[in-house]
C-alpha cells in the first residue's frame, strides 16, 4: 500500500522534502519524495546517538547511573536532559535532576564519555554499533553527537523499525528509553515554549499531554521521538504501531509549527483507516 497523505509534503514551503512511514514489523507503508537524498538531521541526530549509548550500556562499557558530565550528574541525566548543563555551552545552570534543560552540550559530553570508555571515537562507535548493523549506509555523524548527523528517509525508516522491534538492544532497554525519566520535571521544549511537565525518556522526547506540540492532535500520549532545527522529525507512535520520518531543506520555524501536526494527523488517519 502507499499512503496518499505523504504527498502533503508537496504543499510545504520548502524546496525539497521526503517522508516515509514504517510499521513495527518493518513494513514500509510508503515514501514520498527523494527517500535516498541525504539531509542534515540537526537534533534528530540525538536518538541515533542515544541508541549507540544504550548499546555501550548493554555491552558493559558504561552504566546508566555512573557519573558523567557535571558534578553529581550521570549518563542517565545527560540522556534525559536533566544534567543541569546549558543549551549550547558546557556551563552548569542547575543541579542535576532539578530542571529539564535541553542541552546539546550534554550530548557532546555523552559522546566524549562513551569514546573514553570504549577507546573508539564516538562517530565510529555509532557506525559500528547502530548504523552498520541496520544497513544505514547513507548515514554518518559529521561532528557533534547532538546535531551533526546526516541521513536519508530510507535509512531512518530502518532505524524506526529497529526501535519498534529491537534487535540491537534488549526490548526492556528500549522500553526504558521511551519511559519518562525524572517525572514531573518542567522545562522549555525548544520552539514550543515552557512545558510542565516536559517529559523525556533516554534520548527521546515523549509527547504525553504537551500542548502545543510538533506531533498531531491524534498522536497518542505515548508517542516519542525528536524533531530538528533543520526541518526534520521522527516520531514513533506505539499505540498506532507505526513510525513516521520527514526531512526537509528549510530550517524549523512557523511554517513547520503550522504544517507538521496536520500532516501527522492525516498520516495517522489514513494508516488507521
Amino acid at each position: 500500500m502507499s499512503l496518499n497523505s505523504l504527498a502533503l509534503i508537496e504543499n510545504w514551503p520548502v524546496t525539497a522534502a521526503a517522508a516515509g512511514v514504517v510499521r513495527a514489523d518493518g513494513t514500509v507503508l510508503g515514501t514520498h519524495g527523494p527517500a535516498d537524498r541525504r539531509f542534515p538531521l540537526a537534533s534528530v541526530t540525538k536518538p541515533l546517538a542515544a541508541y549507540a549509548v544504550l548499546v555501550a550500556y548493554e555491552e558493559g562499557a558504561i552504566e546508566l547511573d555512573e557519573p558523567a558530565g557535571p558534578e553529581g550528574s550521570t549518563v542517565r541525566h545527560l540522556l534525559a536532559h536533566t544534567s543541569g548543563l546549558a543549551f549550547d555551552e558546557h556551563r552548569v545552570m542547575a543541579a542535576p535532576g532539578d530542571r529539564r534543560l535541553y542541552s546539546n552540550a550534554g550530548f557532546e559530553q555523552l559522546g566524549d564519555h562513551v569514546a573514553k570508555a570504549t577507546d573508539i571515537p564516538f562517530a565510529e562507535y555509532l557506525r559500528q554499533a547502530v548504523l552498520e548493523p541496520l544497513g544505514m549506509t547513507s548515514t554518518s555523524l559529521e561532528g557533534s553527537p547532538a546535531k551533526d548527523g546526516v541521513s536519508t528517509v530510507g535509512d531512518l525508516l530502518r532505524f524506526a523499525a529497529e526501535v519498534q522491534a529491537p534487535r540491537l538492544l534488549d526490548p526492556r532497554t528500549v522500553g526504558e528509553a521511551m519511559s519518562v525519566q525524572y517525572a514531573g520535571t518542567k522545562g522549555v521544549l525548544p520552539g514550543y515554549g515552557h512545558q510542565n511537565p516536559n517529559d523525556w525518556g533516554l534520548g527521546f522526547e515523549i509527547r504525553n499531554g504537551k500542548s502545543p506540540h510538533w506531533t498531531g492532535a491524534s498522536s497518542s500520549p505515548r508517542t516519542f521521538g525528536h524533531f530538528g532545527q533543520s526541518g526534520t522529525f521522527l516520531w514513533i507512535d506505539p499505540d498506532a504501531g507505526m513510525a513516521c520520518v520527514a526531512l526537509a531543506d528549510r530550517s524549523f520555524g512557523p511554517w513547520a509549527i503550522e504544517v507538521w501536526p496536520a500532516f501527522t494527523d492525516a498520516v495517522l488517519a489514513e494508516a488507521r483507516g
